[in-house]
């Protein structure tokens, strides 16, 4: 269960985060997708934040996964001067696809009658 310290320090990230990587992609790619930031959860020591992505369309998931892996270290240095006054240590970053999304639309295209019926 999440501490109180660790909420607020993933809404935080989470902000800051979302606002970084859309102007990320906004000014260095010019790519026609949307990246949203669908949660972000803090270890209880605080050292480490996982960071899960949403990508509309989702034929793009790893090739924004790679260029964020690629510019990581830029990303949390914007990140780390956004939150200074907040945080005493930055805790470091990774990212990951959250494919929740995905998964909910088979069940429902499933359900539907469409696509590949795993009840059979």
């Amino acid at each position: 269960m999440e501490s109180q310290r660790q909420k607020k320090i993933s809404s935080l990230i989470q902000k800051d985060i979302s606002n970084i990587i859309q102007s990320f992609f906004r000014d260095k790619t010019r790519s026609n997708f949307l990246v949203s930031i669908t949660k972000v959860k803090v270890s209880q020591d605080l050292s480490l934040s996982k960071i899960y992505l949403s990508v509309f369309p989702s034929i793009n998931n790893f090739s924004v996964l790679e260029v964020l892996n690629k510019n990581k270290f830029d990303i949390k240095s914007k990140l780390s001067s956004l939150v200074k006054d907040q945080l005493r240590i930055m805790p470091e970053i990774s990212f990951y696809i959250d494919d929740s999304l995905d998964y909910i639309d088979n069940i429902d295209k499933a359900l539907k009658g469409e696509g590949d019926n795993p009840i059979k």
